[in-house]
């Protein structure tokens, strides 16, 4: 049972997520400015623990005469679907509370070692129930009988499937291994990036390596193992598709970022100058405005909240309980106002998914990574950091701060939030011109090492080659080359491609509300919001995971699959007008 949270990182997010199973429960939180892995020594990121049985076809085979009867019974009299949908419904409650769990132990859990060991304890016993639960025989013949016709219904089906299959064929002894590098994993990396050591690191990824290219070949025998990891992540997206896309991003962001590496800054700034960082600004001030804005974006206080946490996420138990943080500093506004935004596309997206008749079942989940990244950052990229609302925003600000904001005029306000980094050397403060480059280098070295193309110990080199020729960055040390994230501390290969799909499909997503909507620019400089929030609603939030890949649902969205020239097309029209190229 997968149960997903989502944590912002600068323009990205990391998908927080939570694997039950009967070893135990993983929380996965990386943020802007540092990553942390919430776990203990009982924790596992793996496919599950417990008593596995390694493929669908034997637990269908040792299942009891009584069970298969029992279903056989239910068939008959036409009840197996509905049977089937009350106990999705029971693994997805009591997931919900997993993920109530991890809001907790990152905003209100005591900090102390006794409360993280109760916490350990108390989270690998809902864990272990969840996985038995998910691997259930009879749960599996309900799967291989349900007959429904109607397309959401045989979609919901689809993806129970998926789930069981993936859980049944992981062997408990793989799941224990892979919590035992959980642990072990995060704290030696931490003590590598500390010392900046990668040769303290290394054992540690390789063994990472083995296991996930054995856990894939168990799931998709004779399959590329980078593919079936990537799956886990990004449904439906494959390196041979990311190879049609990601390329054609690389040759014009690279273009772009040298040119724009030869203005000093944006047209409408001084050398320097930044209207939005570098001052003071009252926290307490910084937070009112921020949920006053979450609140005009959509936000609803009955079915979610706000707070603050170091690490700032997006969790809770659903669609009727969605738990959000953010966090803000004193010197930098657009840390906790983008940060908030961010967020609030995630939660807005919670929010949204059906709470009717598919509540509770797989086929009312989001449908990715990268699609739960689209919607964070179409209202953070596509919405808040576009001319109309600076438009929007420069009152409201010139309300909470008005002696900061005085003479700041919009075009100011819209370049201040655009500033493009110069150098970029860590992905988590990137922006959104170099912060392609950053997953285009990870994709690359994450491709080479599960198919055995790349050695690990080859990687610093290659990753300090790869910074210089896409950022034109040298590496001072490893701590800020590629021991900078935590992802490879827990075997998350296939992770990284789907902060650039997000960034992509909300560009192609938010073309399509425009040509839907054509006062949408309009109504965002005036502070309204809810024509455009109620079609991500329709067209996105409550589709949830009912098609097969992103590009099937974009289709569905936007009448085509995946286009990088949208995103392309948009980042040059963007840059050249701010930079005058």
């Amino acid at each position: 049972s997968v149960r997903l949270m989502v944590s912002r990182f600068c323009g990205s997010t990391t998908l927080t997520t939570t694997l039950s199973s009967a070893v135990g429960g993983v929380l996965l939180a990386t943020t802007r400015s540092k990553a942390t892995l919430a776990s203990s020594s009982s924790s596992s990121r793996g496919g599950g623990g417990g008593r596995h049985h390694r493929t669908k076809s034997i637990v269908v085979k040792t299942m009891s005469t009584q069970n298969q009867q029992k279903v056989e019974e239910e068939e008959e009299d036409g009840t197996t679907y509905d049977r089937l949908k009350e106990k999705l419904a029971e693994i997805d409650c009591l997931s919900s509370l997993a993920g109530l769990a991890g809001w907790d132990e990152l905003t209100m859990m005591p900090s102390g070692e006794h409360a993280a060991r109760l916490r350990s304890k108390a989270s690998a016993v809902l864990a272990g129930v969840i996985h038995q639960k998910s691997i259930d025989e009879e749960l599996g013949a309900l799967i291989a009988t349900a007959r429904p016709t109607e397309a959401k219904d045989v979609a919901n089906v689809k993806r129970a499937k998926e789930e069981y299959e993936r859980s049944a064929k992981i062997p408990a002894d793989m799941a224990k291994k892979a919590a035992e590098l959980q642990s072990e994993g995060y704290q030696t990396w931490v003590k590598a990036r500390t010392a900046k050591d990668f040769n303290a690191f290394s054992p540690i990824l390789k063994e990472w390596v083995d296991l996930v290219k054995a856990r894939c070949e168990l799931i998709k025998p004779g399959e590329d193992a980078f593919n079936t990891s990537l799956d886990e992540y990004e449904r439906g997206m494959t390196a041979e598709r990311l190879d049609e896309i990601f390329p054609v991003v690389k040759t014009c962001v690279v273009d772009l970022i040298k040119r724009v590496y030869e203005k000093e800054s944006p047209v409408s700034l001084k050398k320097g100058e930044n209207v939005v960082s570098g001052g003071t600004f009252d926290v307490e001030t910084q937070a009112k405005l921020s949920k006053e804005i979450a609140l005009k974006l959509g936000f609803d206080l009955e079915k979610g909240r706000l707070d603050v946490s170091v690490h700032p996420f997006t969790g809770g138990c659903g669609p009727g309980d969605v738990r959000m943080t953010t966090r803000y500093k004193e010197n930098d506004l657009s840390e906790g106002l983008t940060g908030t935004i961010h967020e609030t596309g995630h939660a807005l997206y919670e929010q949204g998914r059906n709470v009717t008749e598919y509540a509770n079942q797989p086929v009312s989940r989001a449908h990715s990574m990268g699609v739960h990244e689209s919607q964070s950052l179409l209202w953070e990229r596509m919405v808040a950091l576009s001319p109309s609302f600076s438009t929007f925003l420069l009152p409201e600000l010139k309300k909470s701060f008005p002696k900061e904001f005085e003479s700041v005029t919009e075009a100011q306000l819209h370049a201040s939030l655009n500033v493009v980094r110069n150098p970029s050397v860590i992905r988590v403060e990137a922006d959104e011109l170099t912060y392609p480059l950053h997953i285009l280098l990870r994709t690359e070295l994450e491709i080479g090492l599960m198919r055995g193309e790349i050695a690990i110990d080859d990687l610093p080199k290659l990753w300090n080659e790869k910074m210089k020729q896409y950022l034109d960055v040298d590496i001072e040390d490893n701590s800020r080359g590629v021991l900078q994230d935590v992802h490879w501390s827990s075997g998350a290969f296939g992770y990284f491609p789907t902060y650039l799909l997000g960034a992509m499909y909300a560009c192609q997503i938010y073309e399509a509300a425009k040509k839907a909507l054509p006062t949408l620019e309009g109504d965002i400089a005036k502070g309204t919001f809810a024509p455009l929030r109620e079609w991500l609603r329709v067209n996105v939030h409550d589709r949830g995971s009912e098609c097969d890949s992103a590009d099937d649902l974009l289709v569905l969205v936007t009448g085509k699959p995946l286009d990088a020239e949208a995103f392309t097309t948009y980042l040059t029209e963007k840059y050249t007008k701010l930079y005058d190229l």
